[in-house]
């Protein structure tokens, strides 16, 4: 059985659907814990209710970056996390952390990688005239938004979007998305040879 910790700081909409989809589906793990940077993330009242252990580390009461990230990786180890999930967790990790965990620590990025890393990636797609938008889940890399990506899902750009309506197909997508590669991840199916990512299963990578 192996353990999964979630980091959040705020609603937390893929921590629950990974949460639900590790209980439904009878993955071999347990999501162990959910720790925030925020004490007034609402998805940690979720994680309450489903009796998952749950910690706030307030990233302000520390000097440094490098000392919050020491003290979070202290928390996480105290989970016996074989496998970290960043889920909205809206904090640059240092390279020492993410070394830490290489190979077991997941992000969803809501745009098609490579393409419009950093923020603002809604408006950035439909400024630039983009006809597909969607999501991609990836192994984290010291280079923010970027590493192997593991599975991608996409949608249509329609005439009259928003960021914001773009913005809500586009979760609706990583809620299916990112479980399903976390479920993969922690059932040990998935291969990298060269930087890629491939299912060794030969299940499908792509969400439409």
């Amino acid at each position: 059985m192996k353990n999964i910790v979630i980091l959040i700081s705020g609603r937390g909409s893929n921590m629950e659907a990974i949460v639900r989809a590790c209980a439904d589906e009878g993955w071999p793990a347990q999501v162990s814990a959910v720790i925030s940077n925020r004490a007034d993330a609402q998805g940690l009242t979720f994680a309450r209710e489903q009796g998952i252990a749950t910690a706030v580390l307030d990233h302000k009461g520390f000097v440094s970056r490098e000392a919050f990230d020491a003290e979070l990786a202290r928390r996480i180890d105290g989970f016996a996390a074989d496998v970290v999930v960043l889920a909205g967790f809206m904090r640059i990790l240092t390279d020492g952390f993410v070394a830490r965990y290489e190979g077991r620590m997941v992000n969803v990025h809501p745009s098609l990688l490579p393409a419009f890393t950093g923020l603002n990636t809604h408006r950035r797609a439909i400024e630039a005239g983009c006809k597909l938008a969607g999501a991609t889940v990836h192994f984290v890399t010291p280079t923010l938004d970027h590493g192997p990506i593991i599975a991608q899902a996409v949608v249509p750009v329609l005439a009259g979007d928003t960021p914001e309506t773009l913005g809500a197909r586009v979760l609706e997508r990583e809620h299916v998305m990112y479980p399903r590669a976390v479920g993969s991840l922690v059932r040990g199916e998935l291969r990298m040879v060269g930087g890629v990512v491939t299912h060794a299963l030969g299940e499908s990578q792509l969400l439409l």
